[in-house]
């Protein structure tokens, strides 16, 4: 007779995520159901409850819910994910680092910054310096060279489809000054000319739209779901649900129609750059 392997142990002190899949554990138990019972009454997959049991991912809020209704967990399992979702991140972490070097296609809007695969050194010396002021210099300098590092990517003999909308906002804030943004302007406009590369601009006439919250990044693999990444500040969150990942392509698409198209958005960005290089001279 085959021997059912053990439980995974878990470790609720090693993140929220962690201690949210410990208490998604216990009041699985005492319903005293499996997790594929769980899983056929929400209704998802019993490896998708193992998932969040592992801290690995984290449910959405509408399967979140039905977790807590099934479960009689009073609203524990949604206050609890609230704290998930809230838990700052010291930067993006290594495991979007390993998505992103996998990824076919990524598709990003960007409210606050220049995507980090085309963000030049200064640019980014002075994002992370300013987002993160307690950081020492050689802190500093070791972020910034390993977010240029990155650009090796889309260098590639096959590399990924960048696709980003920038906030009108993004190419107007002068970071690092005129000279440092104008730089940053032009290091964008040599990216765009690879077929690989687009860059487009919501402009502030679009007024309000979906992700006034924060930054979206849509990822597309060869042989594995789709899945999106929400950052917003020092705080970021890898999707992987299904429902949620096409609530948020959904968002992402509202934005991109909103979006001016590619040639008008270069116009816009070579109309700036000659701005900050009257500003420079």
């Amino acid at each position: 007779m085959a021997t059912v392997p053990a439980p995974k142990e878990l470790d609720p002190s090693a993140s929220l995520a962690a201690l949210y899949g410990s208490k998604l554990r216990k009041l699985r138990r005492r319903a005293r159901l499996s997790q594929r019972r769980l899983g056929a009454k929400v209704p998802i997959s019993h490896s998708r409850i193992a998932q969040y049991e592992l801290g690995k991912e984290v449910p959405s809020d509408k399967v979140n819910r039905r977790l807590d209704e099934i479960l009689g967990a009073d609203g524990d399992l949604i206050d609890l994910l609230e704290h998930v979702r809230k838990a700052p991140v010291p930067d993006v972490p290594l495991k979007f680092f390993d998505l992103e070097a996998k990824a076919i296609a990524m598709h990003k809007y960007l409210a606050h910054h220049i995507p980090g695969l085309l963000q030049t050194a200064t640019y980014a010396r002075e994002v992370i310096g300013c987002a993160q002021p307690w950081l020492s210099e050689k802190e500093v300098e070791a972020k910034v060279a390993k977010r240029v590092s990155r650009r090796h990517l889309l260098a590639k003999p096959d590399p990924p489809l960048l696709w980003s909308v920038l906030d009108e906002s993004v190419i107007r804030r002068p970071v690092g000054g005129p000279a440092a943004m104008r730089d940053q302007l032009l290091h964008v406009l040599e990216a765009v000319k690879a077929p690989n590369v687009e860059v487009q601009v919501l402009p502030f006439a679009a007024g309000c739209h979906p992700l006034m919250g924060g930054s979206l990044t849509m990822m597309s693999f060869a042989s594995e779901p789709d899945l999106a990444y929400f950052e917003a500040d020092l705080y970021g969150q890898v999707v992987k649900d299904r429902a949620a990942v096409a609530q948020h392509s959904h968002r992402y698409d509202l934005v991109h129609a909103a979006a001016l198209p590619p040639g008008p958005s270069i116009s816009l960005i070579e109309q700036l750059v000659e701005e900050y290089d009257a500003c420079v001279h």
